[in-house]
């Protein structure tokens, strides 16, 4: 029957102590446990009194569990038992000088006779040379099984041996054949033992707690994870592989997930670098694999592949998208923000509504200051792609070389100056939401091909790089000159106008909508009082001060140069001491502009309406400029783009 037995108590504590197996049949038993409670404080030590197959099966347990992380064992015993264990064995090793103690206590007991040594696998053949020296008669065997050990100690007898020197199963023959016996092991060789199998099993235990933990981490990601040897055996797997892949449990999972991802293995292997990140259809699910070498030392040692749902990583590439936005992306206007309620501006609203309920391009005209990124702003949030980016550019703010490296990014090294690991361009940050290209009209005719293949293939490629990006972008362009003017003039591309030019909205002038200017003023100096501090009780005085303006002035500045002119008149009238003819003449200049400037085109205009021939003379003025000439008639492009039409 197998006997165990735990030379120490078991406690809290034990857990973080590795454990030691010692597994012995014959003397080295007494001599293990003589040495083992010296080591009770670094190790849990428990004895097995079996050997070969039944210490395997008594062990098995307390491996599996865990409780055992080394063996110590000697002989043919120790050789057994590291072929069927699982945990590291650690063999009692006989060295030269215990032969030689052993030889020489033989030589003393019983002088004169022939002595036969057995040593486990192989004879030592320097001693065979030193038996001269010696001075004594010695014959050796050499065993790898129990069997051997009784076979050595019946040749060595026959041979004249009255002395045996041998492992304690050879003194046990020796004895029932009435023979001598000397044990060969020492005492120091087993506190050898004992200090290699604590050092091995504090070794052994702390791989293995790593191992647990990368198990236990890999195990609970949502990618799925699969390690491969050098030859392409799998090696482990987590179950988020097994799901993604959609492999059947029932059904050899090895040779499934070869299957599904040796392709990729190989390709790996064979370009021996990683492979990047790729679409493919696996199971009818799109997913995104890659696979990654492991090198150690130098050497790739296998591969690690990893499954990542297509799906998944849109929708963590969507909500990055949204909560990493910086506030600059934030669409902060709709359309309720455009102030009066003109013809004009309704007319802008119902279109704007109109465009914003369907995902089409967009094209703002309109003088400067009318307020195209406002509407562009309010479009987006009256869209789908509300909370989602907003992007503005001004396509005349930059060279025309940082304008492509902006709006399409760059690779690392793609020009000098390059930031180091590349940048996504406007388009790409975008994604999802809308971009808006204010002063389309003023981009380089060589960036315009770039932009047109963007509205068509909903991809940008980087400067410097290969590969397209898919994006999913709404456009909507600004600008304030006659886009179709440069078409004919040949400095626009036609094929890029029509594109964007799906659906137009062009914001009517200030002066064209004179009775929205009270209304827009008051909420204006609203604003402004508020943004500077301002006491509210001046809000009166500016109004009351500006009124001239509101019906006589052109406002060339539109919609900017009214808030602009009320924030100086709000700063202006919080001085006590200001309010003097000749001072406000000199602060507001508008005013003496106003006395020379033409007739307007507005409601309260007293000059006749302008003729068709007045708008030829003033286009001739103009060098054929349409802004320009609606500006000095004092009437809406739309307008002058009528008469020119049907002549009246």
């Amino acid at each position: 029957m197998q006997t165990l037995s735990q030379f120490t108590s078991v406690s809290r504590h034990d857990a973080h102590r590795p454990g030691i197996a010692l597994v012995s049949i014959s003397r080295l038993q007494a001599l293990c446990e003589t040495v083992a409670p010296r080591y009770g404080d670094r190790a849990k030590i428990l004895a097995v009194r079996e050997g070969y197959g039944a210490a395997v099966a008594a062990l098995q347990a307390y491996v599996d569990a865990g409780t055992v992380d080394v063996v110590l064992a000697a002989g043919s015993n120790g050789a057994y038992l590291r072929d069927h264990l699982s945990v590291p064995v650690v063999m009692v090793k006989v060295n030269g000088f215990d032969v030689l103690s052993a030889i020489a206590q033989a030589a003393s007991a019983w002088p004169g006779e022939r002595i036969g040594l057995i040593l486990h696998e192989t004879a030592s053949q320097e001693l065979d040379d030193l038996r001269a020296w010696l001075k004594v008669d010695l014959l050796q065997r050499a065993y790898r099984s129990i069997d051997e050990v009784r076979t050595a100690v019946e040749s060595l007898a026959g041979e004249g041996c009255t002395v045996i020197i041998g492992p304690g199963m050879a003194c046990d023959f020796a004895q029932q054949a009435g023979l001598g016996s000397v044990f060969l092991y020492s005492l120091g060789a087993v506190e050898e033992a004992f200090e290699r199998s604590i050092e091995l099993a504090r070794v052994s235990r702390h791989k293995e707690s790593k191992r647990v933990r990368l198990n236990t981490i890999v195990a609970h990601l949502r990618d799925g994870v699969a390690a491969f040897d050098d030859a392409g055996q799998l090696e482990a797997v987590n179950p988020a592989m097994v799901g993604l892949l959609g492999l059947a449990g029932d059904k050899d999972i090895p040779s499934q997930l070869t299957a599904a991802v040796g392709p990729f293995l190989r390709e790996s292997i064979s370009t021996e670098g990683p492979l990047e990140e790729r679409i493919a259809r696996i199971g009818g699910r799109a997913l995104i694999v890659a696979c990654l070498p492991i090198v150690e030392h130098g050497l790739r040692t296998g591969s690690v592949v990893t499954v990542q749902d297509a799906q998944a990583a849109q929708r963590i590439d969507r909500s990055l998208r949204t909560t990493q936005r910086p506030t600059h992306l934030v669409a902060r206007h709709g359309l309720d923000d455009l102030t009066g309620s003109s013809a004009a501006l309704e007319r802008v609203r119902r279109l704007a509504r109109a465009g914003a309920a369907h995902d089409a391009t967009i094209l703002l005209t309109g003088e400067s200051g009318t307020g195209k990124e406002l509407v562009a702003q309010g479009i987006h949030n009256a869209s789908g792609r509300r909370g989602n980016p907003f992007v503005a550019f001004n396509c005349a703010a930059l060279p025309e070389g940082l304008i492509e490296s902006e709006l399409f990014g760059h690779e690392e090294g793609a020009f000098t100056g390059a930031r180091r690991g590349g940048r996504p361009g406007l388009f790409e940050t975008a994604h999802t939401g809308t971009i808006f290209l204010d002063e389309i009209g003023e981009m380089p005719a060589a960036l315009q091909s770039r932009l047109l293949r963007v509205l068509q293939e909903r991809e940008v490629m980087k400067l410097g790089s290969g590969r397209a990006t898919p994006v999913d972008v709404r456009v909507i362009a600004a600008t304030h000159r006659d886009l179709h003017g440069l078409v004919a003039k040949g400095q626009f591309r036609a094929d890029l106008y029509f594109r964007l030019n799906l659906l137009q909205i062009e914001l009517p002038a200030l002066r064209e909508r004179r009775g929205d200017i009270p209304e827009l003023a008051h909420r204006l100096a609203k604003r402004s009082i508020a943004q500077y501090g301002l006491p509210d009780g001046i809000m009166a005085r500016v109004l009351e001060l500006l009124a001239p303006l509101f019906h006589g002035y052109a406002w060339p500045g539109n919609v900017r140069e009214l808030e602009n002119l009320l924030t100086r008149a709000a700063i202006y009238l919080a001085d006590p001491q200001a309010g003097s003819v000749q001072e406000i003449r000199a602060v507001f200049p508008e005013f003496e502009r106003m006395r020379h400037q033409p007739p307007t085109g507005g409601k309260d205009a007293q000059r006749p309406a302008p003729t068709r021939a007045d708008v030829l003379r003033a286009l001739e003025q103009a060098g054929g400029n349409r802004a320009e000439a609606s500006r000095q008639l004092g009437i809406g492009r739309t307008t002058l783009w009528r008469m020119l039409k049907t002549g009246g």
